[in-house]
């Protein structure tokens, strides 16, 4: 039997999203198949007629995680796991759904085609980065879209020196950076004009934000690279500067603080029903035109009669 334990995990304090979840285990049990929830879902759903496990005991049981919500819950449910190398299929209960690629409403046949082993799957990287003092290490996380160096809300723009390798690259002045995997190229680096990268790319897109020299440009570098931005100055010092890893923050940078970057040991593996394209998903989601297909005129959607 493929994935005879499956654990579900669904955005918190979502309204309406038990019973999704509760339909869903439904499915599962009555498929043979055992079924374990997030421990902080079942707490903020109210769901206790099945067992309930934290991500450490879900990484050692579980064969297959289920995820209902937006990206961000895949985000945080993929940092979690991926150590443990449990696949994940995302299904879409928020807005965007990049990596939540399920639609709500074909989630039963989805469900149904994985667990026949009718799926196709890709590998997506993560991050680990630090924030460094001298020779502190002051915090650590993984993200699966970005790293993020940012001024302070009412701050000035923050100087930053980046290199790569230990090879110095550029000295700018800019609001923030952007680091991101070919899955957060579609997040923040591509709000700053970043490239889209395509997941299989073994690449990095450094963005800069809001730079004060146009020529500062996005850039994409190996997946191998290490990455080391130092402050240079934070603006006034009463504004400081933060780095964001996904949604974990750090706040507390000063002049000379160090961010260092690389690729994660691990990788995420995610799995989508048979005929999944990555394309049309950047069609949906980013509303990119198509051409008139036959009985269309003049570019119009015949439905809508809107410009296709």
């Amino acid at each position: 039997m493929l994935f005879p334990t499956v654990a579900l995990i669904g955005r918190h304090n979502d309204a309406g999203i038990a019973g999704h979840l509760l339909a869903l285990a439904g499915q599962l049990s009555d498929a043979g198949r055992e079924v374990l929830f997030e421990a902080e879902t079942a707490a903020n759903t109210g769901v206790t007629a099945y067992p309930t496990a934290t991500a450490a005991q879900i990484g050692a049981r579980a064969s297959l995680a289920i995820v209902i919500g937006g990206d961000g819950t895949m985000l945080g449910a993929a940092r979690r796991l991926a150590r443990f190398n449990v696949p994940l299929v995302g299904i879409n209960h928020g807005r965007v759904g990049f990596v939540t690629d399920i639609r709500l409403s074909a989630a039963a046949d989805a469900i149904r085609q994985v667990l026949e082993g009718r799926y196709e799957s890709d590998e997506r990287i993560l991050l680990a980065g630090t924030v460094r003092r001298g020779e502190d290490v002051l915090y650590e996380a993984e993200a699966f879209n970005d790293v993020v160096l940012s001024r302070a809300g009412r701050g000035g723009m923050i100087e930053m020196h980046v290199s790569v390798n230990g090879a110095s690259m550029a000295t700018m002045r800019a609001d923030g950076l952007v680091i991101a995997t070919p899955t957060g190229s579609t997040a923040y680096a591509l709000s700053a004009n970043g490239p889209i990268l395509h997941p299989g790319v073994h690449g990095l897109v450094l963005v800069p934000v809001a730079p004060q020299a146009l020529s500062n440009r996005p850039i994409v570098l190996p997946s191998d690279c290490e990455i080391e931005i130092t402050l240079v100055s934070t603006g006034r010092v009463e504004a400081g500067a933060s780095a964001h890893f996904d949604m974990q923050t750090w706040s507390q940078l000063t002049d000379d603080d160090r961010i260092v970057v690389r690729r994660a040991a691990h990788t995420i593996r995610l799995l989508h029903p048979l005929g999944y394209s990555y394309y049309a998903t950047l069609r949906q989601k980013l509303n990119w035109n198509r051409m008139p297909s036959q009985g269309d005129s003049d570019g119009e959607d015949a439905a809508s009669g809107c410009p296709a």
